[in-house]
């Protein structure tokens, strides 16, 4: 599976639980570990509670910002000062729900992913006609 293939498959659903740990928002959310902790200084939204020994934990609304964020990054195309803006905007504005758009960038990006694929396929049986 290549990087695109992964960045548009779909997220796991979102346990009914009052906190994560780090590891299960990084499974949830496709997202390492060591990301999620980088996002945490770059994002001033992502704040999850810290307990005894330093241990994160991430609550429901704390994993959506961690799929918005990565939404916006990774599926959308922002960097990370454009998406903090946006965050800042969204939240301005009151659209932080933007599940609409996010939906739609998926989508998009899908059918771009689906557009890609096929010219592959058209690419590699032209090339199966070729004399070697």
């Amino acid at each position: 599976m290549s990087p695109a293939d992964k960045a548009l498959a779909p997220l796991p659903e979102i346990p009914r639980k009052r906190y994560f740990a780090i590891g299960e928002v990084s499974e949830l959310c496709d997202v390492k570990p060591h990301v999620l902790r980088y996002w945490e200084q770059e994002f001033p939204q992502l704040k999850p509670v810290k307990r005894r020994g330093n241990r994160r934990y991430y609550q429901q609304d704390d994993v959506l910002m961690v799929r918005r964020i990565r939404s916006l990054l990774y599926e959308q195309g922002f960097t990370i000062g454009g998406a903090r803006q946006r965050l800042r905007d969204m939240a301005r504005s009151g659209a932080a729900n933007d599940a609409p758009q996010i939906a739609s960038a998926q989508a998009q990006a899908a059918e771009r992913q689906h557009e890609i694929k096929a010219l592959r396929d058209e690419l590699e049986s032209l090339l199966r006609l070729l004399p070697d």
